[in-house]
């Protein structure tokens, strides 16, 4: 891994330098949305009930601290509110008023019982984008439905086209649907801000699970609404081009995508040395080997077998043809892809002393994203954010804990 360097001075600003995000958001869609924009250098102040994000008690730990929570909420502040008290919210309030944005992802109607909805914190700041991740939308008749990544992707009909014809639908093992919800979020976000540039007004975003798994169905939800098409589980093939699939070598498997004649005619001349599939009626154009895909990859099949994955992946690169080992995560966290790219690296943490991190796949090359700082540990940044960002006194924020602004005094 290599150590993140917090030494080195970047030539300019990040790039959303100077814009705060009241972060009232929990579990994955809401909290990676922001960690996405504190990454790019917003100051977020993640708040938290006195009991913490229930992300926090996602297994596994290290020595106490949950994994998937340092995962998802790097470059954030950590503030401990107690929503539930008088107090507690006239300090979110003041936060709000000093947001650029201000993201959640409770069930519907819960931050309008806490007097933080959108039009309240409007009138409050008119310049805030407001951005809220609900399931199913915050209106209509599935508003009031929970919804959890795994149930969307059995809605959507995105688990109907993944795993094997003659197995049950299968889910994608991560969650997939929080992580696009996410990405979504932060991108709707920052045109929200761009547009306030022109308008110098707020606006309410809004983006919703279901309506992300939908869109994570790709082509094939169109596929369907112009031709009537039910696109089907077709395991590691593709029912559009062939050959595509996972084949066993003569030691461990690979995966490879033909999309196209002149990836195929490479496959077979250069990689297999086998002219005549090449050149074969049935295999001469992707209609034709889509048609007659079973035979093909079986041919493919009994060819891949004869040598290891690491003489495939050679000739198939040299060759063109688009491939790659198929790894455990394991063997995909150590690759030299991932060195490569810089993505992992070591960060410190208050009470781990050390941690790895993932870094964004992402560089800009004048306006740097900022050194990685560790999710936070629950409340650990709420005297300094009430001091700093907020402006309170020592004595204001001896009253708001007297009053129980931060839980039970």
């Amino acid at each position: 891994m290599n150590s993140s360097d917090a030494s080195q001075a970047p030539r300019e600003k990040p790039p959303l330098d100077g814009l705060v995000i009241a972060d009232f958001s929990h579990f994955i869609a809401g909290p990676y949305a922001t960690m996405v924009l504190g990454d790019l250098g917003a100051k977020v102040i993640k708040v938290e009930s006195t009991e913490g994000d229930a992300f926090r008690a996602f297994p596994p730990f290290v020595e106490g601290e949950g994994v998937p929570y340092l995962w998802g909420n790097r470059n954030k502040l950590g503030v401990t509110l107690d929503l539930k008290s008088q107090a507690g919210r006239a300090v979110a309030a003041d936060l709000v008023r000093k947001a650029d944005v201000l993201v959640e992802n409770f069930s519907t109607g819960v931050m309008e019982r806490f007097g933080l909805g959108w039009p309240e914190m409007s009138k409050l700041n008119p310049r805030l984008v407001y951005c809220s991740i609900s399931a199913y939308g915050r209106e209509g008749p599935h508003a009031q439905r929970l919804g959890f990544d795994s149930v969307v992707q059995a809605e959507s009909g995105f688990m109907s086209m993944t795993g094997f014809p003659d197995q049950q639908p299968t889910r994608a093992g991560p969650s997939v649907m929080d992580l696009g919800t996410a990405l979504m979020a932060a991108n709707a976000i920052q045109a929200a801000l761009h547009a306030r540039y022109r308008t110098g007004r707020g606006q309410k975003v809004e983006v919703s699970l279901f309506g992300m798994a939908v869109q994570m169905l790709g082509y094939f939800n169109t596929t369907y609404l112009a031709t009537g098409r039910i696109p089907h589980r077709a395991g590691n093939s593709q029912v559009t081009a062939a050959p595509i699939g996972y084949f066993d070598t003569a030691d461990k498997p690979i995966y490879i995508t033909c999309a196209n004649d002149r990836t195929f005619q490479r496959l077979m001349v250069q990689a297999f040395e086998r002219s005549d599939l090449a050149a074969h009626p049935d295999f001469s154009t992707n209609a034709e080997r889509v048609k007659h895909q079973p035979r093909l990859l079986t041919l493919m099949a009994e060819i891949f077998a004869s040598q290891t994955q690491e003489h495939w992946l050679q000739k198939l690169q040299e060759a063109g043809v688009p491939s790659g080992a198929v790894r455990t995560v394991a063997e995909a966290m150590t690759s030299s892809e991932v060195e490569h790219l810089g993505l992992v690296e070591t960060i410190s943490h208050p009470k781990l002393g050390s941690i790895p991190n993932v870094k964004l796949p992402v560089t800009l090359s004048d306006t740097p994203l900022v050194a990685a700082r560790a999710a936070p540990v629950l409340g650990s940044d709420t005297n300094a954010v009430l001091a700093e960002v907020l402006g309170y006194s020592g004595d204001r924020i001896a009253t708001a804990r007297a009053d129980g602004a931060f839980g039970a005094p």
